[in-house]
């Protein structure tokens, strides 16, 4: 399981979500948090770094984490802009 790719797939399906995304990362105002996506969260660490796992919440209210990855601001802004600009989502950034 890739779970970059699948969270790049499944969360960022247009450009304004790409960009929420985008400005929740690069916030300094925002020192640590969860952006809860559609089935992934991005959790950021500190202003530097941040895991990005899947939450699957089942009807019974309990939840489970399948798998988490570990991941620097500049490579994760990267592989966003690269994957959005692919997919005809972000024209220019």
């Amino acid at each position: 399981m890739d779970i970059l790719k699948e969270f790049l797939r499944d969360e960022i399906q247009s450009e304004e979500e790409g960009l929420d995304i985008i400005n929740f990362i690069e916030s300094f105002n925002i020192r640590n948090g969860e952006y809860e996506g559609n089935r992934y969260v991005l959790k950021k660490i500190d202003n530097l770094n941040f895991f990005i796992f899947p939450e699957d919440i089942y009807p019974d209210g309990h939840k489970e984490v399948s798998g988490c990855i570990s991941i620097y601001k500049t490579q994760l802004l990267k592989e966003i802009k690269e994957w959005a600009q692919s997919k005809g989502i972000f024209k220019e950034i």
